[in-house]
């Protein structure tokens, strides 16, 4: 444990810089959480066989809305982890109080919208506010501190929504939320604008990038878990039925190609595009909310795979074939962008990928009340990873006989 001076909070420039055990440990939590989202979307989406068309749309709205907000927790945690030192007491400290409350909030998920709304709130904004407030005390006089005050200030400001709405019913506390994120979101992007205080400019953040790029996947790989997860869970309940089976089958294979469509090549060496670009924060910030949008896709398709896995021969819900077709396409939208930070371009099998995805959409719809018959929930279970296995085999085909390619951010 290192000495609690105030100087002592910034990260050393030097020595290593993968993540702690205490941010892993934090990451664990969040395994816990993805898995409330899936079930209170997967509750929206067949435990209550009646909601279709717009009221799906709405629970799929809400249950984005909850992840989001985890995700701004985690996010926020990161990036203090990244610029701060991590083995600092009170950098710790901020950790440990991310880690209760994203605790707090995975429990309170599932009826968040109802009976739990305050302590979900409750929760969030004790995260939000504590952090600024902490290494506001702690940074004396260093340059960041006036950045810290205006964070303050802002999570402060929004609090009041948070904790207002999670007293209103259930519309306007949806409302409330809503608008208390964006305007946290709006608030980051624009260097934290405070009246009578400016803001702060992005390019002069100091963030250690290969910490930060490692945080980022390891977040991916938590959702991937959190896919493996699911699907496990689900299948276990009736290992002998072979639609299960092949549902079960289905979603590893999914979740195997999500991996290597990331990893192959951009993902490999985000650290190295972030610490070459020439405002390493600007990256950082992009990366965000590139790997947002991937991880959305993933939990997207973790919840089409427990749907599939649940009712291997569907009902008509066009939320379905949203979430099993669409999920892949959402991340796959996201990789490529995610690619273009890395590298500067986009292959076209990215986009040739989602055309075929969101194709087949209307193509499978007509047939879906078919039940029994070769139109069934299982067919687009496999077209997904058919349709990603293709992007895996462009990528290697493209990487095949030729040195690794080197990262060139357009930053």
């Amino acid at each position: 444990m290192r000495i609690p001076e105030p100087a002592a909070l910034l990260r050393p420039g030097s020595g290593p810089h993968r993540a702690t055990f205490l941010e892993l440990f934090f990451d664990l939590v969040f395994v816990f959480a993805l898995t409330r989202i899936s079930a209170r979307a997967f509750e929206d989406l067949a435990l209550e066989g009646g909601k279709t068309g717009w009221t799906a749309v709405t629970g799929g709205g809400k249950t984005l809305l909850l992840l989001l907000a985890l995700w701004a927790v985690w996010q926020g945690t990161a990036w203090t982890t990244s610029r701060y030192d991590p083995y600092h007491i009170w950098l710790q400290t901020v950790v440990i109080i991310a880690l209760v409350g994203s605790m707090v909030m995975g429990v309170t998920i599932p009826r968040a919208f109802s009976s739990m709304g305050l302590g979900f709130a409750a929760a969030y904004v004790a995260v939000q506010v504590s952090r600024p407030g902490i290494l506001l005390l702690t940074l004396g006089r260093l340059q960041h501190r006036r950045l810290k005050l205006r964070m303050l200030i802002t999570f402060s400001a929004t609090g009041v929504l948070w904790l207002t709405g999670s007293l209103l019913p259930t519309d306007a506390r949806v409302t409330l939320w809503a608008v208390a994120l964006l305007l946290e979101y709006l608030a980051g992007r624009l260097g934290w604008p405070v009246p009578g205080l400016g803001r702060s400019t992005v390019s002069r953040w100091d963030i250690h990038g290969e910490h930060l790029a490692e945080r980022y996947q390891q977040f991916f790989l938590v959702a991937l878990g959190e896919t493996i997860l699911i699907a496990g869970l689900a299948y276990s309940r009736a290992p002998d039925d072979a639609a299960r089976t092949a549902a079960f089958a289905a979603a590893l294979l999914t979740t195997v190609l999500l991996w290597r469509i990331y990893v192959q090549r951009a993902g490999r060496i985000l650290g190295e595009a972030v610490t070459r670009a020439a405002h390493p924060a600007s990256i950082g910030r992009s990366a965000a909310d590139t790997h947002l949008v991937m991880v959305i896709g993933v939990v997207a398709t973790a919840i089409g795979y427990e749907l599939v896995n649940e009712h291997p021969t569907g009902h008509n819900q066009v939320g379905w074939l949203a979430m099993i077709l669409g999920g892949p396409a959402v991340f796959l939208l996201g990789r490529a962008r995610f690619e273009y930070e890395v590298f500067g371009r986009v292959s076209p099998s990215r986009w040739v990928a989602v055309l075929v995805l969101v194709l087949l959409m209307p193509v499978l719809k007509p047939a879906w009340p078919l039940t029994g018959a070769i139109a069934t929930p299982l067919v687009a279970a496999f077209a997904a990873p058919l349709v990603l296995l293709g992007v895996a085999v462009a990528d290697a085909r493209r990487a095949w006989g030729r040195p690794p390619e080197e990262a060139a951010p357009p930053f």
